[in-house]
């Protein structure tokens, strides 16, 4: 039987090793996937769409990124996530739109499988942690390992430090993140939901980075930290208001 997306965009039908995915919005637009085939997306969508996956423990506040990103109003209490949805937002670069799908992935361990299953063909990795909750920040070093398999030389990485309105309360202090986003060589920022500017700058420029990197045409993996860690962009962009 059809299981709803929570926000309503995407319907997914489970049948054997088959995932129909019904995205709602575009004229009920279908697209079938083996669960076991390597040749394609779970959501393989046009050229210029972007896939971005945002990963890490269950409450650090990754639906509530996605959520303000694009224009829902920010709530303070939120159920955890059990399925793995998508939310749609435009970025303009150079005048050309792109579309950006925001993966919402479930952080709770008996849901990885079919996290797992999600992540393939992303284009942008964002890593959450929540800045009060130091569990939150060790076990990015699983997140890493678990999403090596999905990462080519192409890949944007960002660390996000989440919830940076409760300062009061960190644990993790902003130069232990910054630190291991350097370690691997990977963007970081601070973030909140309730300012969510920040985040849409923050995407902006990850965005940005893919673009440049896919124009560039980068075929030496060993060049990609580099690259990431760079943060100088030709491109101009326009996304939030």
């Amino acid at each position: 039987s059809p299981i709803p997306n929570p926000h309503n965009n995407y319907k997914y039908i489970y049948i054997y090793n088959f995932i129909i995915i019904i995205n709602l919005k575009q004229n009920y637009k279908i697209k079938i996937q083996n669960k076991m085939s390597n040749r394609d997306s779970l959501a393989s969508e046009e050229d210029d769409d972007i896939k971005v996956i945002l990963v890490g423990e269950m409450a650090t506040g990754k639906t509530s990124l996605i959520n303000t990103a694009i224009g829902l109003e920010f709530k303070e209490k939120m159920p955890s996530t059990t399925t793995n949805s998508i939310m749609n937002k435009t970025i303009e670069i150079d005048g050309k739109p792109y579309t950006v799908n925001l993966w919402d992935t479930i952080g709770q361990e008996k849901y990885r499988t079919l996290t797992k299953i999600f992540m393939k063909d992303a284009r942008i990795i964002i890593y959450v942690y929540d800045i009060t909750n130091l569990h939150s920040f060790n076990e990015l070093k699983f997140w890493f390992e678990f999403t090596k398999d999905v990462i080519n030389e192409d890949t944007v990485l960002a660390v996000v430090g989440n919830k940076s309105d409760l300062f009061l309360k960190e644990t993790v202090k902003e130069e232990e993140g910054k630190k291991l986003a350097n370690e691997m060589g990977y963007e970081f920022a601070l973030t909140s939901a309730k300012n969510p500017i920040i985040f849409c700058n923050f995407l902006e420029k990850l965005v940005s980075m893919y673009i440049t990197r896919k124009e560039e045409g980068v075929n030496d993996s060993k060049n990609t930290s580099q690259r990431i860690k760079g943060g100088k962009h030709k491109h101009k962009k326009k996304c939030c208001g």
